[in-house]
């Protein structure tokens, strides 16, 4: 799936099963973090109107799935805990060049489709292997949307740079994440 170079272990939705409460609200902050990044995006592109009004559908549907963990945490008499660290993504971020702002926007786009593309790994993952039958296909409903994500944030890096140049960085992307992922995936969250 999306080249990604290591899957996840179909055990790992055995860890997440085994806390639905803390999977949950994880994931809902997920959301709400991928949110504000495409806000912080758009703050970037105030020259390209057409990538503008994409990321803001994206906010809106990355809010929308916000609202939709939320009201199944509420449904099911869950506590809606404290914002989560993202291990995973703080590495991610370690990993981005910063050189000319028109390459770190690029970069910007290719860990926004990196961490679209993880997810959503991880989502086919619930999907193929939890018990819970309202969750399973929520978690596929996700799924789609977000490698429709990925896809977009692939296609705004090669629209914003040289084609090529970011198939090979997003070459480098998969080897780097491939080398991170290795250490999660042992607990209930989304990327942990």
């Amino acid at each position: 799936m999306f080249k990604l170079k290591l899957l996840t272990d179909p055990r790992w939705a055995n860890i997440a099963e085994g806390n639905l409460e803390e999977i949950l609200t994880d994931h809902a902050w997920c959301e709400q973090k991928a949110t504000t990044n495409a806000i912080s995006l758009i703050t970037m592109l105030p020259e390209y109107p057409e990538i503008i009004t994409e990321l803001i559908n994206i906010a809106q549907e990355e809010l929308e799935h916000f609202h939709l963990v939320h009201e199944i945490i509420k449904k099911r008499g869950y506590e809606f805990g404290r914002e989560r660290k993202d291990d995973y993504v703080g590495l991610l971020f370690k990993f981005l060049v910063q050189g000319t702002r028109n390459e770190y926007i690029v970069d910007r786009m290719l860990l926004a489709a990196m961490i679209e593309a993880r997810s959503c790994e991880r989502f086919k993952v619930l999907t193929e292997n939890i018990q819970d039958e309202e969750l399973k296909i929520f978690y596929k409903e996700l799924m789609i949307s977000e490698a429709n994500h990925y896809t977009t944030f692939i296609g705004f890096a090669r629209q914003l740079g040289d084609p090529e140049k970011v198939n090979h960085r997003w070459e480098e992307w998969l080897e780097y994440e491939a080398e991170i992922i290795k250490s999660f995936g042992k607990k209930e969250s989304i990327h942990g």
